[in-house]
């Protein structure tokens, strides 16, 4: 790769230059950057990485020690909003190709290091912290830390600098503000013992390693090494955005993740990611917030082995709560917002409508496991409460290895198979007729309504045959109807009673058939009636 000599800045008197010299096999391609700012080249391969993690695997697990860890501390919320990485040193920005990087800083709320490196033709260089690389108020306590001391995490760019879509800070995490250049969801490197009656661990990316390439639309490479209490890994992230025919970017990532157990584990959790769900539509309790709806994700969607596909609204219980979908070879799995309407949120400040989806795809064969799907209590939107991820049957003992390839869309909606229709809504309320007075309802039964859309309905009438299947694990169902919605053009309706008369769960199963075939997905949901 070498040098457009048109945009190589000055910064400081000091011209930036390549941080590999030609002699030592690296051609430059880290605008932005000083020589001062890089460590010393050493060759670099991601079997050298993998083999790393392997040898931590089989050491008693030390964790990071904290540099001035009190300084750090005292970076606040406010203190770390004045600190800005300087435009002028991005990583990349101005090559040909590729994708322009900046770092964040250390503060409170992202107090531990990770090495960064730069890597060219087989050769990687560390970048070194220094305060030229930021502008920080003379008073911040940031301006008092000493060189060196590391960076929180990344973010890649637009092209104008003038915001990031992609960002990985804190423990394995990371995501994307595809499609419509709004965060929402959380990904991880990994999840172990989420939920399970150990405490939770949270391995760190403890090395970043990045790489560019030259060729045009080529994605940037993320390598990783994962360090835990029990567990470390090798990753290589290849990530792109890739422009779509409606004028919106995806986040395309294609991920391998070499794990190593240097414990046992309750559980392994595989693509993972975390989101919030305080309330939605479904809600029968009105919330505190004036705001109609709050949540990141509405529902997790999976794609099963056996060519199921099928649909489960999120809920805010009032414990926690993980539901397990076993399946074999999985085709994908993932955490949807599908309620794309903005009078449905009438947030104009972060914009619940317009949170990506991500979508998992599986590369080869996982085998036996399951998508487990976490809901844990809240009553405010600050925190994620929601947690998806694939858990294999057989990777908990110390010394096992094993191997996971995926892909992550982040996007508005995954591809549903052709000919079925998405749910687009989920309500609940009271059972029975409309219009009964008080002493008229019926206690102990909750009406459920689903609406379905799709192309498949086109053509199709109250007449044609439409059939509602609905299966409940205890209860009886009643006064089951589908219909076309009035007025809605590819909007058909699924609507039911079930009795909720005691305290235990009620499993649901629905979709709508037609000459024996699935019209749409497979919606499943939960109905507690300690909240109905």
């Amino acid at each position: 790769m070498t040098i457009n000599r048109r945009n190589v800045l000055s910064i400081a008197g000091g011209a930036i230059i390549s941080p590999f010299c030609e002699s030592e096999g690296c051609a430059a391609a880290t605008f932005g950057l000083l020589s001062s700012e890089l460590g010393t080249a050493t060759k670099f391969s991601f079997d050298a990485i993998k083999h790393e993690a392997e040898l931590l695997s089989k050491k008693p697990y030390v964790p990071l020690a904290r540099t001035e860890s009190e300084l750090v501390n005292k970076i606040d919320y406010d203190a770390y909003q004045g600190i800005r990485y300087r435009k002028e040193r991005t990583i990349y920005a101005g090559a040909d190709v590729g994708y322009p990087i900046q770092l964040f800083h250390l503060g409170r709320y992202a107090p531990d290091t990770v090495d960064i490196a730069i890597v060219s033709k087989g050769y990687s260089r560390n970048i070194i912290y220094r305060q030229d690389l930021f502008d920080i108020p003379a008073d911040n306590p940031a301006a008092a830390l000493p060189e060196g001391i590391g960076f929180a995490g990344l973010r890649i760019m637009s092209q104008d600098l003038l915001s990031d879509w992609f960002a990985m800070i804190g423990a394995s995490y990371f995501r994307s503000a595809s499609p419509f250049n709004q965060y929402g969801l959380s990904a991880r490197g990994i999840a172990v013992n989420t939920a399970s009656a150990v405490p939770e661990e949270f391995p760190k990316f403890v090395h970043l390693w990045l790489e560019q390439s030259i060729e045009p639309g080529s994605p940037l490479f993320i390598y990783a090494l994962l360090n835990g209490p029990s567990v470390t890994g090798a990753y290589k992230m290849q990530v792109r955005r890739a422009p779509q025919s409606n004028r919106i970017s995806n986040s395309e990532m294609n991920i391998e993740a070499n794990l190593y157990l240097r414990s046992d584990v309750e559980r392994v959790g595989i693509a993972p990611f975390s989101s919030m769900f305080w309330y939605g539509e479904a809600a029968v309790q009105q919330p505190r917030d004036w705001r109609p709806e709050i949540h990141d994700s509405d529902g997790r969607a999976m794609f099963t082995g056996a060519g199921e596909r099928i649909c489960r609204p999120l809920r805010n219980p009032p414990q926690i709560t993980t539901n397990t979908f076993v399946d074999h070879n999985p085709k994908g799995f993932g955490l949807l917002q599908r309620d794309r309407h903005f009078d449905h949120y009438l947030d104009d400040g972060v914009f619940y409508d317009k949170r990506p989806s991500v979508w998992v795809e599986p590369i080869g064969e996982w085998g036996e496991g399951a998508v487990h799907l976490v809901e844990m209590p809240t009553g405010e939107e600050t925190w994620d409460n929601v947690v998806a991820y694939w858990c294999p049957s057989s990777f908990r003992k110390a010394g096992e290895s094993r191997t996971f390839h995926y892909t992550l869309n982040w996007c508005d909606q995954p591809e549903l198979p052709q000919g079925l229709a998405s749910t687009i809504g989920t309500w609940t309320g009271i059972g029975g007729p409309p219009g009964l007075g008080f002493k008229e309802r019926e206690p102990n039964k909750v009406k459920v309504v689903i609406d379905f859309k799709g192309n498949c309905f086109n053509g199709l009438d109250r007449a044609s045959g439409v059939e509602l299947i609905v299966d409940a694990s205890r209860g009886a169902v009643t006064n089951s109807v589908s219909y076309p919605v009035v007025g809605e053009a590819l909007r058909w309706r699924a609507m039911f009673d079930v009795e909720t008369l005691g305290l235990e769960i009620v499993d649901l199963r629905a979709y709508l058939r037609f000459n024996g075939q699935a019209l749409t997905e497979t919606w499943i949901y939960q109905l507690n009636p300690l909240t109905v």
